[in-house]
């Protein structure tokens, strides 16, 4: 149903972007072009006009409401749209984090800690003498 929808709204997409294209800005057009024939006395420049014009909105109107179509259809599966990175994501499991190796962490200052002095730093050692 998702896939027909989809491709439904493909074809309004291309049917509204030939129905644009036709039109000129000017006035001109397809309209322009059944001026001369025998399809002006059928319909009129005029009348064509507004059947472009009609014919856009009508295609606007049904590419909102099928997108809106598409959304509702999609959001209905009770949890939320996920994209296929995000399900691949929730799909994969992570292992879960080893206890670290080493010694045991520091205690927190102040937490029955022992005093101690602040450490000095040590002294430089002498410089070897030359031998005689």
């Amino acid at each position: 149903m998702y896939t027909a929808l989809i491709i439904l709204i493909l074809l309004v997409c291309f049917l509204l972007a030939l129905v644009v294209l036709a039109q000129n800005p000017k006035g001109g057009g397809i309209s322009s072009q059944f001026s001369a024939g025998g399809a002006a006395s059928m319909m009129g420049v005029k009348r064509t006009g507004d059947l472009l014009e009609k014919l856009t909105w009508g295609f606007a109107i049904g590419l909102v409401v099928l997108s809106l179509g598409s959304h509702i259809l999609t959001s209905t599966g009770g949890g939320p749209v996920r994209s296929v990175n995000q399900e691949r994501a929730l799909q994969t499991k992570l292992p879960a984090p080893s206890a670290p190796v080493g010694p045991a962490p520091a205690a927190a200052p102040g937490a029955n800690a022992p005093a101690t002095a602040p450490a000095q730093p040590a002294p430089a050692p002498a410089p070897a003498q030359p031998a005689k």
